[in-house]
């Protein structure tokens, strides 16, 4: 049986897992970022090297962008340019990032001209479940190309789902990231006032863990903050930007969101404290910076 080959750009904190899963899977896979350090992490566990992102859509037909904004999708595949497609024609495009659904549609339709193929297929899910295999997909676009693709999404991920034609499938982790975020934010406010009011937080974390609210992500970012741990699965900056995209769609679409975004400027503020690059769960910093200003004014 001939190895199909992957090409992998986007090597971030998800990405290396991701593509390590890839490999494990038995694909041969062709990988490459702007940063060498993330390149040699991949190479070490079994991935090729590409000199260039050219070089990745010359070794493979399908590749799969893990990249972290629109910006960073249009630098790597030269949209604008003509470039763009010599690129793409005559290959398969797996975007996993988060972005707008307008930002989708318009390069599903530019790579259908260009003679090429688009599959959305966000994730639900952050370091811990990108190294476990356990991230969930969601899948739009054309059903054959979508077919073509699964074998490869169903290597980094325990499952998916089918979502429709794009950007269906991004519209749904839109609204997923909606009850993440906030219920993540609301996990942070429930620590804070735990401190506030004398609440033993290490009792408050078992009662949680054992009762019918609970979840793999409350539990691991309720360790997380009684174990003083903040280093990153899904960083604050990352998670802000998310939470601006799910309020934008959230209004452009005139649907009601003063959770959003009031968790949305919760993150806003940690970003502006310098802590970006923790852990979501983080966040709890900026409920304890309100509540010192709070207590500045009474």
């Amino acid at each position: 049986m001939t190895t199909r080959t992957v090409g992998f750009i986007g090597l971030g904190i998800m990405g290396v897992p991701m593509a390590t899963n890839l490999v494990r899977a038995g694909f041969d896979v062709v990988v490459w970022a702007r940063s060498a350090p993330a390149m040699d992490e991949a190479v070490s566990i079994g991935a090729r090297a590409a000199d260039d992102i050219a070089g990745v859509f010359s070794a493979a037909e399908t590749v799969v962008l893990m990249l972290r904004d629109e910006a960073g999708v249009d630098a790597v595949l030269s949209r604008g340019t003509e470039t763009f497609a010599t690129l793409v024609a005559g290959h398969t495009v797996v975007q996993m990032g988060t972005f707008t659904t307008a930002f989708s549609r318009t390069l599903a339709a530019q790579m259908k001209a260009a003679g090429g193929r688009y599959v959305e297929a966000p994730v639900s899910g952050s370091r811990g479940p990108a190294t476990e295999g356990t991230l969930v997909a969601m899948l739009a676009g054309d059903a054959s190309a979508i077919a073509h693709v699964e074998p490869v999404v169903d290597a980094m991920c325990s499952q998916t789902f089918r979502c429709g034609e794009i950007p269906a499938a991004l519209s749904m982790k839109l609204a997923v990231n909606t009850f993440l975020i906030t219920m993540v934010t609301g996990l942070a406010e429930t620590f804070h006032i735990a401190g506030r009011i004398g609440a033993d937080q290490d009792v408050l974390r078992e009662v949680l863990a054992a009762g019918p609210m609970a979840s793999v992500v409350s539990r691991g970012k309720a360790q997380k903050l009684t174990g003083d741990d903040l280093s990153a699965q899904a960083a604050i900056a990352d998670v802000l930007k998310n939470a601006k995209l799910a309020e934008g769609a959230a209004e452009e679409a005139g649907a009601a969101h003063p959770l959003i975004t009031a968790s949305r400027e919760l993150y806003d503020e940690a970003v502006e404290m310098g802590m970006g690059a923790l852990d979501m769960i983080g966040v709890i910093a900026a409920h304890d910076s309100r509540a010192a200003s709070m207590s500045q004014h009474r």
